[in-house]
C-alpha cells in the first residue's frame, strides 16, 4: 500500500503579539540592531511526523488548542509550516469550518463549481456529480441564492456534499459534525464510510468519539503542537481518554464553543447538596451541577432553555435533562450566577462520562447562545445504590433502574 500522506518535522511558529505592519517592522528593526524580536513564541506545531497510507482512514484526537485544526490547513495548503514538509500523493478536497473555499458573494451552484475547479476537475466531471451533490445537501431550491444568504447548517450540508462527491484521492474532515442536526450528522458519518470502503484515504478531526470508533482504524493524539500517540483507534481513545481528555472544568479558554454569547458558561462544578465540590460521585449520591454563568446582554423576560447532555466517552447518550422538561424558570437573569441542576440519586455506574450543554431560548430551538461538548468529565464510583451492598458494573448497562420485584401467584384456569 503507496503512501498518500507523508509528514516529515512539521513546524508552524507564532509570535505572539504582534500583528500586520508592527510585525513587519519589528523584523526589520531586529535584523538591523541583530537583537531578538519581541513577542512571545507560540508553536502550534513542534515537529510532527507521521505517515498515511492510501485508503486509510485516519481519526485525529486532542483538547482545543493541540494542533489538530493547524495540522490539518496546513496539509490541506491553506497555510504554510515554519519547518519540515509533506508529500502528499492525489487531489485533495477539505471541509475544515463551515463554508471553507466558498466565495460568499457566488451561489451555490457556482461555488460547487468553483470549488471542483480548484480540484483541477474539468466542467464535465463536475457536471456529472451535480445533482447527486445537490440532492445529498438538502438545499436543491437554494442554490441560486448567494451562499452569504445561507445559514451555517446549510453552508455546511453544501461543503461537506461537494468534497465528499468531487473526486479527489484524500479528504480532510474538521468538526463536520458540530454543525447540523442528528439526521444529516448521521448522514454525513454513512457517506463517508462509503468514501473510506471506496479506497480513498480520509484525515478525520471529531470530539464524537463514537464516530472515529466506527469509522477509524488507526487514530494520532496530539497535545501541545505534538503527536504524542500513534495506533489503533481503539488504543487511541482509550490513550485519549485516560491522558489527554478534558480534565478541568474551567472554560473561559475554549474557542470550540458555538452560540450568540448573550449568556456563557465559565466554569462547571459537581457538589454535593452541603455544596462541597466532588472530584468523583458514587452511585446513588445526590450530585448539583453547577453551571456559572455570565450574562452578557439577555433582555429581562427572555425565553431560556439550559440543557444537559451526558454520554459515555465513546459518545453514546445517556440522558438528557433541561428546566424546560420540569417548567423550571429562572425568572431575570443577573449578570454573574449559576445554573444548578440537581441530579437525585445519580443512576449511573462506574465510569468516566462526559457532560455537554446548551443554553437557548427553548428546549429544542436553533438559537443557540452558548453551547460546548465535552464541557467537563464526570467521574462516578460505584456506591451502594441499592442498599443491598452490589454494585453493578458498566458492563450490564449504563443506567441504574430503580425497580421492585414481587411475586404473583397465576391462578389455575377452571
Amino acid at each position: 500500500m503507496s503512501v498518500a500522506i507523508k509528514i516529515e518535522s512539521l513546524s508552524k511558529l507564532y509570535r505572539l503579539g504582534e500583528l500586520g505592519r508592527s510585525a513587519f517592522i519589528s523584523e526589520w528593526v531586529a535584523r538591523l540592531t541583530g537583537r531578538p524580536r519581541p513577542g512571545k513564541e507560540f508553536w502550534a506545531l513542534k515537529d510532527v511526523s507521521v505517515e498515511i497510507k492510501q485508503g486509510e482512514v485516519v481519526g485525529v484526537l486532542g483538547r482545543n488548542g493541540a494542533g489538530k485544526s493547524t495540522l490539518l490547513k496546513i496539509i490541506s495548503q491553506i497555510m504554510a509550516p515554519t519547518s519540515g514538509r509533506i508529500c502528499m500523493k492525489g487531489r485533495v478536497a477539505s471541509l475544515l469550518e463551515v463554508g471553507t473555499g466558498f466565495h460568499q458573494e457566488l451561489t451555490g451552484r457556482e461555488n460547487v463549481f468553483l470549488n471542483g475547479a480548484i480540484l483541477g476537475m474539468s466542467r464535465r466531471e463536475i457536471t456529472s456529480k451535480f445533482d447527486a451533490i445537490a440532492e445529498f445537501s438538502g438545499v436543491e431550491e437554494f442554490l441560486d441564492t448567494p451562499v452569504k444568504r445561507y445559514s451555517s447548517g446549510m453552508r455546511v450540508r453544501l461543503a461537506f456534499a461537494v468534497a465528499a462527491h468531487l473526486n479527489a484521492e484524500i479528504m480532510i474532515i474538521d468538526e463536520v459534525l458540530a454543525v447540523g442536526d442528528a439526521a444529516f450528522q448521521q448522514k454525513c458519518l454513512g457517506k463517508i464510510g462509503e468514501v473510506a470502503s471506496a479506497g480513498r484515504t480520509v484525515l478525520f478531526v471529531s470530539h464524537h468519539a463514537a464516530a472515529i470508533a466506527n469509522l477509524c482504524k488507526r487514530g494520532l493524539v496530539m497535545q501541545k503542537g505534538q503527536l504524542i500517540f500513534d495506533g489503533t483507534q481503539t488504543e487511541a481513545l482509550q490513550f485519549y481518554h485516560q491522558t489527554v481528555s478534558t480534565d478541568d472544568h474551567a472554560l473561559q479558554d475554549r474557542q470550540d464553543r458555538t452560540g450568540t454569547g448573550e449568556v456563557r458558561i465559565g466554569r462547571i462544578e459537581f457538589r454535593d447538596t452541603s455544596g462541597g465540590k466532588l472530584n468523583t460521585v458514587e452511585s446513588g449520591q445526590d450530585v448539583d451541577v453547577y453551571l456559572f454563568f455570565e450574562n452578557h446582554s439577555l433582555r429581562a423576560g427572555s425565553p431560556l432553555s439550559v440543557r444537559l447532555n451526558v454520554s459515555t466517552p465513546h459518545g453514546v447518550p445517556v440522558f438528557t435533562h433541561g428546566n424546560k422538561l420540569v417548567k423550571a424558570e429562572f425568572g431575570e437573569l443577573p449578570k454573574h450566577g449559576a445554573f444548578v441542576c440537581r441530579l437525585p440519586k445519580l443512576p449511573l455506574p462506574s465510569a468516566t462520562y462526559h457532560l455537554e450543554y446548551r443554553v437557548s431560548s427553548d428546549f429544542r430551538s436553533s438559537d443557540v447562545m452558548d453551547s460546548l461538548t465535552n464541557a467537563a468529565t464526570l467521574r462516578v464510583e460505584g456506591g451502594d445504590y441499592f442498599g443491598s451492598g452490589m454494585v453493578p458494573t458498566v458492563r450490564g448497562g449504563i443506567t441504574l433502574v430503580n425497580a421492585d420485584w414481587r411475586m404473583e401467584e397465576e391462578k389455575e384456569k377452571g
